[in-house]
């Protein structure tokens, strides 16, 4: 499993690189993380950068893509972001020059298009943004091919993962699309990753040897809180209460889109300037929410886990969870949104355990055998993606999910055929599915932990906590005294370390509470296990990792 480098020599960051820094950007000094980041990619090395929002990830690619000799290539996801990302290189207090970048999307028409790969291959536009969809059109393909990018950041890199909360399909073939571009150094960005998620980005992506910065996750300036209220209609109570008592501006995320619709009418009777924001509006509908937020026309977003990638305003004051989210990763890169300008933000999730009854059975899919060795059967008869589309009746989401599957099925069995492959791939999907699960239960320990609840969100990511926040109710209440996240002076095994269970296979230690020690297995996902039991019958061995 990737781990987070547990020291580094920082390598030297060019002189004339912070001169850009100071030119372009405005910057006198580099954040922590940066400079490190920025030096391994001038040095030609693929690198995975997991910083939460607002710590500067795209200065990590900005920075070395102004110093290397062709353009850079921005893989992100959503068309809004693009623009944003495009924008916002020319709009730095203090710079003393610009930089341009240029967005080609399915929107523009052939001259469009064309104007557009001409100021990237005649120098006007040194960033060229653009969804991985466009890489699937091989004209595209070919004419990015053409511009010989120097580098290519994939941005939001936790949707290449099935692992992460937010899989777009899309992203699966970015991989080939890099080799098809003759293989130029990949940085992939995202805010959050726990170990599973970072491995899945660099397998698929195929880094290469790559420089790995996971830091940045404490946010302090953030307090944490968990409410756990009786039953549903004082769960309703509380949520609309908390949501009008709390600072603003302000996003609450529901589980459902009638929740948003529900949340945003009892907000607005109460005089709040409020909307609500899921897939199910049109995409005007969700644009202008979208804009009037950034704006300030807005006191609240109602909104499902669809509101919130590329969301830049700085000044969110809280995040209210009105359910539990699916994993900590998806929570805590919502969580992030608040606060980014650093002022005193806060964070609240309403909790029941009864809650978690939904979570588990949208972690409950597994692939289907009869449906993968159909498809197989047909990809081994050389079919294309779209005959197999109009063959099978599946739609744009699954039929690539399958596929996936199936590839990286051949690549460990190239000899299989359609039923093996289809058994592979179904053990695989059965391994995701105790990870999911796994995921769930950690957003149970999450809420019921009477220790420091950033120590346990750190311990999540990778990362050791030096001791309690002291901005979390439990540290604010006194309980997280008697329960550290802390590694114990005696502890058997080493936090980060890679260890071997009997039946549970290999894992890695991942934090230390009271007299329990989390591990996360390669196949089993998070598990919680008592150290009196697992010393006292051997369960857990030390592995000496090659190297």
């Amino acid at each position: 499993m990737t781990k987070p480098p547990t020291a580094r020599t920082a390598p030297a960051v060019p002189p004339e690189v912070l001169q850009t820094a100071r030119e372009v950007f405005g910057w006198e000094e580099l954040r922590p993380g940066q400079g490190e980041a920025v030096a391994a990619v001038l040095a030609g090395r693929d690198a995975l950068v997991v910083m939460p929002t607002g710590a500067g990830k795209s200065a990590t690619y900005q920075l070395p893509g102004l110093h290397l000799p062709g353009p850079t290539l921005v893989v992100s996801p959503l068309l809004a972001l693009q623009r944003d990302q495009a924008e916002g290189l020319g709009a730095h207090e203090g710079a003393t020059r610009t930089v341009r970048g240029a967005v080609l999307n399915s929107d523009l028409g052939v001259r469009e298009r064309a104007e557009v790969l001409a100021d990237v291959r005649e120098g006007r536009a040194e960033f060229l943004f653009l969804a991985p969809e466009q890489l699937g059109n091989d004209e595209v393909l070919e004419e990015v091919r053409a511009l010989a990018p120097s580098l290519v950041a994939v941005d939001e890199a936790h949707c290449i993962s099935s692992w992460g909360h937010d899989f777009r399909p899309d992203y699966l073939r970015l991989g080939a699309y890099l080799e098809a571009l003759g293989g130029p150094p990949v940085i992939a960005l995202t805010a959050t990753a726990a170990p599973p998620v970072r491995d899945d980005i660099v397998e698929r992506l195929g880094l290469r040897d790559p420089f790995v910065l996971v830091q940045g996750f404490a946010r302090e300036n953030i307090r944490l809180e968990v409410v756990r209220p009786q039953d549903g209609g004082e769960q309703r109570e509380q949520v609309l209460l908390r949501a009008a008592a709390s600072p603003k501006p302000q996003i609450v995320y529901v589980a459902t889109r009638r929740d948003a619709e529900e949340v945003t009418g009892s907000l607005e009777e109460l005089g709040l300037r409020s909307a609500a924001y899921h897939a199910g509006l049109r995409r005007s509908l969700r644009e202008d929410v979208h804009t009037r937020f950034l704006d300030g026309g807005l006191d609240v977003v109602v909104a499902t886990s669809a509101f919130g990638m590329g969301i830049d305003k700085p000044d969110v004051r809280s995040v209210v969870h009105a359910a539990v989210p699916g994993s900590l990763d998806e929570y805590y890169q919502e969580v992030g949104r608040a606060g980014r300008d650093g002022e005193p933000s806060e964070a609240v999730l309403f909790y029941r355990p009864e809650d978690l009854g939904l979570r588990r059975f949208f972690a409950s899919g597994v692939l289907k055998r009869d449906e993968l060795v159909g498809v197989a059967r047909l990809r081994a008869g050389g079919v294309g993606e779209e005959e197999m589309r109009e063959r099978t009746g599946f739609g744009p989401r699954k039929l690539p999910r399958l596929l996936s599957a199936l590839e990286e099925a051949a690549e460990q069995q190239p000899d299989a055929g359609p039923e093996e492959l289809a058994d592979a791939a179904v053990a695989a999907s059965e391994a995701q599915q105790r990870l999911e699960r796994s995921r769930v239960e950690m957003v149970r320990g999450y809420a019921e932990t009477a220790g420091c609840r950033r120590q346990f969100v750190l311990g999540y990511f990778g990362e050791e906590a030096p001791g309690p926040c002291g901005n979390c109710d439990n540290c604010l209440s006194g309980s997280s005294a008697s329960v550290e996240g802390e590694v114990p002076e005696d502890a058997p095994y080493a936090l980060q370390g890679t260890v071997a269970h009997p039946s549970f296979g290999t894992g890695v230690v991942m934090r230390y509470e009271d007299d329990r020690v989390v591990v996360l297995f390669e196949t089993e996902g998070y598990k919680v296990l008592g150290l009196d039991a697992v010393e006292s019958h051997g369960l857990l061995e030390a592995v000496e990792e090659a190297g």
